[in-house]
């Protein structure tokens, strides 16, 4: 994690006859990390992290329905952010009530090879999947600075080939992510009698106009009738209300657990 001159700064403030404590407490550097540059200062050598894109001749991931999964998630509640010591953090909320997303996101992540490690980060009423690696903007190339309504969101030709490939594991990551699956009622009159009745519904909200077309292309291409709901401040909602294309959406996609 460290680099070169971070470990010998730290060392030559030892070797000024400070103690291991307070260069500790001034550098931010655990007092253990210290202590073990005192016998070795190079940093023990790491298999290179697998980076299909990064190849000569690019190829999408080994796993595309785990991308497709996991692209919906990162374009619906995912961020990617320097990390302070070179390579990018790829975090994906995902509300603690729902221990089957985390679980899966989690999966999706690991899939893709890309990353060292995937860790859970608890924060108020929800859980950051959260992952280090180089290589995310490769695999993410929407990635790019402010917000992602704020930015023009496309996806490249190889993403996709495997959206149109796996459709349905792509639109389950958007509706697990900014989505949800209700139950809404109404009213009728049946024979002089005003009845209630429910019936199940699916919603997506964003913010971005660019993702919401994503979606609702995707929508159609599974058949899907969509239509656009009414939205709150600037986020537009996107439901799914007809019997028929419900009965869809529960087969491949169904409630979040």
């Amino acid at each position: 994690m460290y680099d070169i001159a971070t470990r010998k700064h730290a060392l030559a403030l030892l070797g000024q006859g400070r103690s291991l404590n307070s260069v500790s407490r001034e550098t931010g550097i655990s007092g253990s990390a210290i202590r073990e540059w005192r016998t070795r200062i190079e940093p023990l050598s790491r298999p290179a992290t697998e980076c299909v894109r990064c190849a000569s001749a690019p190829q999408p991931p080994a796993d595309p329905a785990a991308y497709a999964y996991l692209l919906g998630l990162y374009l619906g509640d995912g961020c990617i952010s320097t990390h302070p010591h070179g390579g990018y953090v790829l975090r994906i909320a995902c509300a603690d009530a729902w221990p089957g997303l985390i679980d899966a996101c989690r999966a999706a992540i690991t899939r893709m090879k890309a990353a060292n490690s995937v860790c859970l980060v608890g924060k108020q009423g929800c859980v950051m999947v959260s992952s280090y690696s180089r290589h995310w903007p490769c695999l993410f190339p929407q990635h790019g600075p402010g917000k992602k309504h704020e930015r023009a969101i496309t996806l490249e030709t190889w993403q996709r080939e495997i959206v149109d490939a796996h459709p349905w594991e792509f639109l389950r990551g958007l509706f697990h992510s900014d989505g949800c699956r209700i139950t809404n009622w109404a009213t009728r009159v049946v024979g002089g009698v005003r009845r209630r009745y429910e019936y199940p519904r699916y919603f997506f909200t964003n913010t971005s106009a660019d993702i919401l077309r994503i979606c609702t292309d995707t929508l159609d291409a599974a058949g899907v009738a969509w239509k656009q709901s009414r939205h709150s401040r600037r986020a537009q909602n996107i439901s799914v209300a007809r019997r028929a294309s419900v009965a869809l959406m529960d087969a491949y996609i169904g409630p979040k657990c």
